[in-house]
């Protein structure tokens, strides 16, 4: 049931899907009442298809909201542990798999009696093609009436919709509800019934809404080419050609026959195997094996699929009594012998597709039953011609395994779930496979057009289904994109070649009110992240399963994409800024914390006792530092004043291997002279850690990770947590980015956004670097240099040109300053108004407080060490 609670009012229920070139982005929210006299938890339960990733949960309780955000698993827990310690409100959602390919994500809120809560829950999934159609299905079954119940399904296919259907799969009762309105590019359903068509019968009190709402379509397909979509500077291609002659098969059915297929079981595999036989014809080969503690075959060689032969073979099916115990080992070896001797005899054509499709409902108990040394007897023996198939009846048997050998020999695995309709899945998963058109497909991009492309090498397609290739595409003086697809077909080499412009379909995508506009960048990573759980699974070395581990979890935080590896992480607002800020040091015992950001408006900062970290405010708005002395107990302010472009070094520490830099751009130029002085702001911030050759790379527009040979981009949309080696990058949606280099340095990021349609104003960065951090004896910089405190004192305190602020003068480093006594900002307490802070403020961008001048701070790039 989606909505689990005793006296509550369940308001609305609504589901929006959108499909954009076979990705889907759906939402579920529904808004409910406690209506009891106690308080109760509430709980909020949605059955989403095991391929699908959730990449969004919020949860909104009486005006207090609850966001999720996924984090590396062990990451998830730790914060979730801390949150609990603190009485703070936190909740760690997970999820299990359930019936026919769903899973139930599911959640629940301890509230009290009036309470009002909203749910949404969100979720990604790439439309796989399976005997000629794309089908979407939404699990619903509110458990009670709802006043506003509404499901919205739209799609927008760029090449055309070639059909769309809703199959009445929630019964007779909701015949005709769902309507279809379509045109050439888009389709639109929409199931809305009223509150009395909801009712099991007129008079009921109870919703008859309990099944799954399924949309099925396939798009046009101008030539066998494929499509190439191009969006948002990734690309897709699409490949699945249509009207070309099946290959011949050859084929071995394991069978298992062992006593746990006794009953119901072995009578629907034998109910599936008299059709799935039928459907053989004179071209192709197959035999059959049989096994439990023994195994046995029909017939010793592969035997064309006849009239005769099939009616023998059915007949022999037939009569199997399953007993005894499983040896799955035994029986694929057996199996894999008749496709070699069939080979090795010339019976088999080149052309033709070989494959083994295995039945089984249990674990080995016979033979050899290591299922690892299973594996790598199968791995060993099958040709690279040969393909594994495997179906799982039932729970008891390891799934994983059958998986594991499937993809490892060129095939899938497939669970059949022990239901009255078993024998219907067993057929449907044959039929998917028993007609394939192509072998040996490959497909190509031009040099230095593409990167980071998914699997583009596959050993057979067959029809009905599709063959997805995604990527980067790489900037490029040309405005197309060309694809290059090779395969064998049926005595015929294809070679097709598809374009696409680069900018054609965004141009689209942004007149259309419901489409996905992000689909290509997710959907490649949506492929990218399941090839790498697949190759997880197959590596070999623990070495080997690190590496990619490391990679999808970059990519499931990048993308907010709910993995195996990773979790998603609730909690309200307030708890997660302090579970997530890093407390500095207490500066009564010794440390100093140094605060850099330019002034305009303020900036909300992690709520502590021990950190005074402002943001001064001067007329020229240029970049101000702030340095507190706790030593001398005082707060010295300096402002620098340099030109657009130049990049100032912050921390150069060449000991620890550590560089912090920041490149400043100008206000706009509206309404400025050209002599007239412009405006300078951070724009760019770069740590840079050298032992591991790792930078990032904070803008206001995004967020890049780079190690020489890979670039990441993150963008300030979603929050993420980021470790590569030694660095560690946690991003806070729209607020802040925080870097920690090897435990030992931290750099804490501040994003400040303007009014877009303001004459001057540009967005900026501000900068927080906390002194505790542990830096060499070498370190150095405009902020650096302040980790070993200088010796400051103030005297001949008098009046000053402007009578509302004293000067006086200081010495410093040898040198006697005139400096002038002003008041600053803290914008902590009070984000709007800030309290004012008193410092001392030093003339000339410093001088005689930092070490030199200025522009002896000023390096050439992002990643450049001050010289020694």
């Amino acid at each position: 049931i989606a909505i689990r609670g005793d006296d509550i009012t369940v308001k609305s229920y609504k589901v929006e899907s959108r499909i954009t070139s076979r990705f889907c982005h759906t939402t579920v929210k529904s808004s409910v009442v406690n209506s009891g006299p106690n308080a109760q938890s509430i709980g909020f339960n949605v059955q989403i298809p095991k391929r699908a990733f959730i990449t969004n949960f919020t949860m909104n309780v009486n005006g207090i909201t609850f966001v999720g955000s996924v984090k590396e698993k062990t990451v998830a827990r730790s914060l979730y542990a801390q949150a609990r310690a603190r009485g703070k409100a936190a909740g760690l959602v997970r999820y299990r798999t359930t019936h026919n390919d769903m899973e139930t994500f599911k959640t629940e809120v301890h509230v009290p009696p009036g309470s009002k809560i909203e749910f949404e829950l969100h979720y990604q999934e790439m439309m796989q093609r399976k005997l000629g159609f794309y089908e979407h299905s939404l699990y619903l079954q509110p458990g009670r009436l709802v006043p506003q119940f509404q499901v919205d399904v739209y799609i927008y296919e760029p090449s055309g919709i070639a059909s769309v259907e809703t199959p009445n799969t929630l019964g007779e009762h909701f015949s005709g509800m769902a309507k279809l309105t379509s045109s050439k590019h888009k389709a639109h359903v929409v199931f809305k019934p009223s509150l009395q068509q909801q009712r099991k019968c007129e008079n009921c009190t109870t919703s008859a809404i309990d099944g799954i709402f399924t949309v099925k379509y396939d798009v046009l397909r101008d030539s066998n080419a494929g499509e190439l979509h191009v969006s948002d500077g990734h690309f897709v291609h699409f490949f699945a050609p249509a009207n070309l002659s099946p290959l011949p098969k050859n084929i071995v059915f394991a069978i298992d026959v062992s006593g746990s297929m006794w009953g119901v079981k072995m009578k629907q595999t034998v109910e599936a195997m008299q059709t799935i036989l039928d459907d053989l014809t004179m071209d192709d080969y197959f035999s059959i094996v049989d096994f439990n503690h023994n195994v046995r075959c029909w017939s010793e060689e592969l035997v064309p699929g006849s009239t005769i032969q099939v009616a023998e073979a059915k007949k022999y099916i037939q009569n199997i009594k399953p007993n005894g115990g499983t040896n799955i080992n035994e029986a694929l070896m057996r199996a894999v012998q008749m496709l070699v001797k069939a080979s090795n005899q010339g019976m088999i054509d080149p052309r033709s597709v070989s494959m083994i499709m295995l039945v089984s409902d249990g674990d080995p108990t016979v033979g050899e039953i290591k299922l690892s040394a299973i594996q790598k007897n199968v791995k060993k023996v099958m040709r690279e011609e040969f393909s594994l198939f495997s179906l799982g009846i039932g729970f008891d048997v390891d799934y994983d395994f059958l998986e594991r050998i499937a993809m490892e020999n060129r095939g899938v695995a497939q669970r059949i779930y022990t239901s009255h309709d078993a024998s219907d899945q067993i057929r449907r998963f044959y039929s998917q496979v028993s007609s394939p058109l192509l072998r040996k497909i490959t497909v190509q991009f031009p040099e230095n057009s593409v990167s980071d492309v998914t699997q583009n090498h596959f050993d057979k397609y067959f029809s009905g289904s599709e063959l997805v290739v995604a990527g980067k595409v790489l900037p490029s003086e040309s405005t197309t994109l060309n694809s290059f697809t090779t395969a064998s077909a049926d005595r015929l080499d294809l070679s097709l070649q598809t374009e696409a412009d680069y900018l054609e379909l965004d141009a689209e995508l942004a007149q259309q009110q419901h489409a996905f506009t992000g689909f290509a960048r997710q959907m490649w990573a949506y492929i990218t992240v399941n090839q790498l759980l697949a190759e997880r699974s197959l590596a070999p070395t623990a070495g080997q399963k690190r590496k990619i581990t490391q990679r999808i979890l970059t990519l499931a935080v990048e993308h907010q994409f709910v993995t195996p590896l990773t979790a998603l992480l609730v909690e309200s607002e307030e708890a997660k800024e302090r579970l997530l800020a890093d407390s500095p040091k207490d500066p009564k015992q010794g440390y100093k914390n140094i605060c850099i950001g330019p002034s305009t408006s303020p900036t909300s900062l992690p709520v502590t006792d021990v950190c005074l970290c402002v943001f001064c405010v001067t007329v020229e708005n240029d970049p101000h530092f702030i340095v507190h002395l706790p030593k001398n107990n005082m707060d010295i302010c300096f402002n620098i004043d340099s030109e657009p472009g130049h990049i100032l070094n912050l921390v150069s520490d060449p000991g620890a291997g550590v560089v912090v830099n920041g490149q400043l751009v100008g206000s706009k130029r509206v309404g400025v002279e050209e002599k007239e002085k412009v405006n300078t702001y951070f724009g760019t911030v770069s740590v840079f850690y050298q032992p591991d050759g790792i930078r990032v790379s904070v803008s206001t527009d995004r967020i890049d990770l780079t190690d020489g040979r890979n670039n990441h981009s993150f963008t300030w949309g979603a929050t993420a947590d980021i470790t590569q080696d030694r660095v560690k990058v946690s991003i806070v949606k729209d607020s802040k980015v925080m870097v920690t280099v090897d435990d030992k340095i931290t750099v804490m990021v501040l994003l400040h956004r303007v009014w877009k349609k303001h004459p001057t104003h540009v967005d900026f960065l501000g900068l927080y670097i906390p002194n505790n951090n542990q830096y060499s004896s070498e370190a150095h910089g405009l902020i650096g240099q302040f980790g070993q405190e200088p010796e400051v004192r103030v005297f001949n305190l008098h009046q000053g040109a402007d009578p509302r602020k004293k000067e006086a003068t200081m010495e410093v480093k040898g040198n006697k300053l005139v400096v002038t006594r002003g008041w600053q900002k803290d914008y902590r307490q009070d984000s709007k108004r800030g309290s004012d802070v008193f410092c001392w403020f030093i003339h000339n961008s410093g001088k005689g407080f930092i070490d030199g001048h200025y522009t002896n701070y000023i390096v050439p790039r992002l990643d450049s060490f001050l010289p020694l």
